[in-house]
């Protein structure tokens, strides 16, 4: 059960570093054309770990 909820955890937490990494890459143009601005990638990434 805990190994479960670790594993469920740390699951996330690569998701939002991968994510993190990805949308930095992107340029600001890039971003842009998503819709997002470069001081929401932290908060995207993190809604996107969680889902």
């Amino acid at each position: 059960m805990i190994f479960s909820a670790l594993s469920t955890k740390v699951a996330a937490w690569r998701r939002y570093r991968t994510t993190v990494r990805e949308l930095n890459a992107l340029s600001d143009y890039d971003l842009q054309d998503l819709g997002i601005g470069r001081s929401e990638i932290e908060s995207v990434a993190r809604a996107a770990a969680i889902a």
